[in-house]
């Protein structure tokens, strides 16, 4: 899917985003909300700690794979507590928001801050295109019939089938973001290498240390796969709806940083139960026209920026939950109909 099939070159007015900047600012859903993030600080770190809490009073028992379930839950929440920190959602000042990007992520997740900022930077500068967004490029997943054309062997099995096999895979995504956590030390550009570094290793030994002393090794590599395996799938499932499914963009495509942004972005609806549980990330398109905007405006933005991309003929992309997986799941599959078909 290409971007031409959805908007005319003719379209194009690169003032446009600034209008719309205007109204979002004067509706003044730019200012930052330091009592919302004060209180949603402490509810996710009170979870969190009750989480590992729970760990030491349940002891040496299977009803830890129940704990786990729940960590699992309040680690991600932590994860899109970073998320927001690496935006500078929470705080004004830079310094506050690497302090609490480094806290939510290399010392709580076990992510590294300045490797996901660096690859969380450039998929929001050129979201969906197959030449500059890490998100899509050709790994154990292929987005787009070039990559599958170039899988080879048992990459070429996996694409093939590899809408069938999204979920199950979600559950290795939080091992990989760890690995990639700590090559990222040695090849990503970040501030604080040495500060993450030992941030990652405590978090490491502390995990670890936790789990075995607390339980038997059974146990605990078990407690260990219920977590980091639904932790994966918790990520992946919030990240998956947002633009899997939606327009690829390659060097063809010259378009304006509005349109950039919404034709390669989808929305979610729902309740604020939806909100809570995608950490805000439901506003998929709100947030990539404004990613510093503090996450509790980004459903007031919503109406403005929908009423603004139909004045000036733009598709905004809505819809269920449910179908937002769906609409991911046949691209996916999509993608591999070459190789089904022995081309």
């Amino acid at each position: 899917m290409t971007v031409g099939a959805v908007v005319e070159p003719a379209l194009r007015r690169g003032s446009d985003y600034a209008k719309l900047s205007r109204r979002i600012n004067q509706a003044g859903l730019l200012e930052r909300r330091p009592g919302w993030y004060a209180a949603k600080i402490a509810i996710t770190a009170g979870l969190f700690v009750a989480g590992w809490v729970a760990v030491f009073l349940v002891g040496d028992s299977w009803w830890q794979l129940l704990v786990a379930v729940g960590l699992a839950i309040a680690t991600t929440q932590v994860a899109f507590l970073g998320h927001d920190a690496g935006h500078r959602q929470m705080f004004r000042s830079r310094q506050a928001s690497q302090v609490a990007g480094l806290l939510a992520a290399n010392l709580a997740t076990g992510i590294s801050y300045g490797w996901w900022i660096d690859k969380h930077n450039r998929h929001h500068a050129n979201p969906n295109h197959e030449d500059h967004d890490p998100d899509v490029g050709a790994g154990a997943l292929v987005w787009t019939d070039e990559q599958a054309r170039e899988t080879k062997g048992f990459s070429r099995w996996l694409a093939q089938r590899q809408a069938y096999l999204f979920f199950p895979m979600l559950t290795l995504e939080g091992l990989s973001l760890h690995v990639d956590s700590f090559k990222g030390l040695f090849r990503s550009p970040m501030r604080y290498r040495a500060i993450e570094a030992v941030l990652l290793v405590v978090h490491v030994a502390a995990y670890f240390g936790v789990l075995f002393t607390v339980m038997s090794p059974v146990k605990a590599l078990v407690f260990i796969a219920v977590h980091q395996g639904l932790w994966g799938v918790y990520m992946g499932c919030s990240f998956a709806p947002n633009h899997k499914g939606m327009p690829m963009l390659t060097a063809e495509d010259d378009l304006d940083f509005l349109r950039k942004q919404v034709l390669t972005s989808r929305n979610v609806r729902g309740s604020r139960v939806v909100d809570f549980t995608l950490g805000g990330l439901n506003y998929q398109i709100e947030h990539h026209l404004f990613p510093s905007m503090a996450r509790s405006n980004l459903r007031k933005a919503q109406p403005i920026v929908k009423a603004y991309c139909a004045e000036q003929g733009i598709p905004y992309e809505e819809t269920g939950l449910v179908d937002s997986y769906a609409q991911a799941l046949r691209h996916l599959h999509s993608v591999g109909a070459e190789l089904r078909a022995g081309r």
